[in-house]
C-alpha cells in the first residue's frame, strides 16, 4: 500500500522517500521504488528490539526535513521520539489491522501515547475504527481504504494460459490460489483441511499457496499428511502476483483476522471470485453472493461446501469474478486513496502551520 501511495502521488506536488527498517528482501516492492524514482534508506534492523533504529532514522530526519512522516504497523515505537524531537509538522499513521492484533503490547502504548501527542491516525475500515475506539479511545479519526492499481490485475502482462503451461498445470484444472504470509493469521491449516474435505475427490482442483513464512514446514507436513502432496502448491514469494491470480479460477482466504486486505482486492480487480473468512474489513470489501462468499472464521465444513460449489460451477465462477472486478475498479483503484491521502496531507498541514505559510509551499517532502 505504501509503495503503491508512492507511486502515485503528484511528482510535481510532493517529494516522497522511504525507511526500512530492514534491508531489501527482494519482494519484488524495491524494483517498484527503483522505477518509481523513490529513493529508499535500509537501516538494516536486527530482529527483535533493535535501539540503533533511533539514532539512525534520527539523522534521516534531521537532513531531509519532510512536512509530513507517514507510518505503517509497529514502526511507529522506532520514529515517533524523533517527530516529536523534531516537531515534523504532520505525523499520519495508517492503522492496517484491528488494534488488538496490530502490534504487541508495547506497541499498543506507545500508539496510545501517539495518538495523544499530536499522531493522526488513519482507519483503512469501519471494523478498524470499531477496534480503535475501543484500544485506544480514539473517535472521528479518517477512514481511507486501501487502493491498488486496478489495471495491473485486470491485465496481466502474461496470460492465464501461458502461465499454466509454464507452471504444469492443464487448461481444465480448477485452481484455489491464496496469497498470504504462512503465519497464524492466516490459518493455511484450516484452508488445507477444507479443501481435503470438500475437493480430496476432484482431482482437477489444485490449491495454490503464494507466500512464505515459519509455518511452511508444518504445513508440507499437513498437506502429505492429507495426502494431499501432488494438489497442494507452495510457490513461496511471487513477483507475478497479476499473473498468478489471472491464470488462477477462485482467490480463497481463510484468515482469523484482517483489515483490509489488498490480496482481496487485487484478486477482484483480476477478476476472480473470493472465498473468505467473514473478518476484519473483508465484509466491507466482497459482497456476499455477488462478488465472493463469505464464511464463519474456523467453519471448515462451511469452507469446504464453499470451495466445492464453485470448483463444481464454472459460470457461476465467472459471473461472481465479473462482478468483483466491476466492484474492484469503482471501490478500489490507488487513484482514490491517493488523492484522500494528498487532501490529508495539505489539510493537516494548513491547520498546522497557518494559511499563509502554507501557500509557502510549492511542494511537500512526505516520508
Amino acid at each position: 500500500m505504501a509503495v503503491y501511495l508512492m507511486q502515485a502521488l503528484d511528482r510535481e506536488r510532493y517529494e516522497s522517500a522511504a525507511i526500512s527498517l530492514f534491508d531489501p528482501v527482494d519482494t519484488g516492492l524495491e524494483e517498484m521504488l527503483v522505477r518509481s524514482g523513490t529513493p529508499v534508506r535500509y537501516l538494516s534492523k536486527r530482529l527483535g528490539f533493535d535501539r540503533r533504529m533511533y539514532p539512525r532514522i534520527d539523522r534521516l530526519v534531521r537532513s531531509f526535513r519532510p512536512h509530513v512522516i507517514h507510518t505503517h504497523r509497529y514502526v511507529l515505537r522506532y520514529a515517533l521520539p524523533s517527530m516529536l524531537y523534531r516537531r515534523v509538522p504532520v505525523m499520519i499513521h495508517t492503522v492496517h489491522n484491528v488494534a488488538e492484533r496490530e502490534v504487541d503490547l508495547p506497541g499498543r502504548w506507545i500508539h496510545r501515547v501517539a495518538f495523544r501527542c499530536g499522531v493522526l491516525p488513519v482507519m483503512i475500515a469501519r471494523e478498524v475504527a470499531d477496534s480503535c475506539s475501543r484500544v485506544y479511545r480514539v473517535r472521528s479519526c479518517p477512514l481511507i481504504p486501501n487502493g491498488i492499481p486496478t489495471q495491473v490485475y485486470r491485465h496481466p502482462q502474461v496470460s492465464g494460459e501461458v502461465w499454466r503451461g509454464r507452471e504444469g498445470f492443464a487448461p481444465e484444472d480448477v485452481l484455489f490460489v491464496c496469497v498470504a504470509s504462512l503465519k497464524p493469521q492466516k490459518n493455511h491449516a484450516l484452508l488445507l483441511e477444507a479443501f481435503s474435505q470438500g475437493l480430496a475427490s476432484e482431482p482437477r482442483a489444485h490449491l495454490l499457496l503464494v507466500g512464505d513464512g515459519a509455518l511452511r514446514p508444518k504445513l508440507k507436513k499437513q498437506a502429505n499428511t492429507l495426502g494431499l502432496r501432488d494438489r497442494i502448491h507452495f510457490l513461496g514469494i511471487r513477483t507475478d502476483i497479476p499473473e498468478v491470480l489471472n491464470a488462477a479460477d477462485v482467490f480463497v482466504l481463510s484468515s482469523e483476522w484482517e483489515g483490509n486486505p489488498l490480496s482481496v482486492m487485487e484478486a477482484m480487480a483480476a477478476g476472480k471470485p473470493v472465498i473468505s473468512t467473514a473478518v476484519g474489513g473483508i465484509p466491507e470489501l466482497v459482497k456476499e453472493g455477488k462478488s465472493g462468499l463469505l464464511v464463519p472464521r474456523g467453519d471448515v465444513s462451511v469452507l469446504a461446501r464453499a470451495m466445492s460449489l464453485l470448483s463444481k460451477n464454472q459460470e457461476l465462477r465467472r459471473a461472481i469474478g465479473s462482478a468483483a472486478s466491476e466492484q474492484a475498479v469503482e471501490r478500489f483503484d490507488v487513484q482514490a486513496m491517493t488523492e484522500a491521502y494528498a487532501s490529508l496531507y495539505e489539510t493537516t498541514l494548513l491547520q498546522k502551520i497557518g494559511f499563509c505559510q502554507a501557500t509557502d509551499y510549492t511542494g511537500l517532502s512526505v516520508w
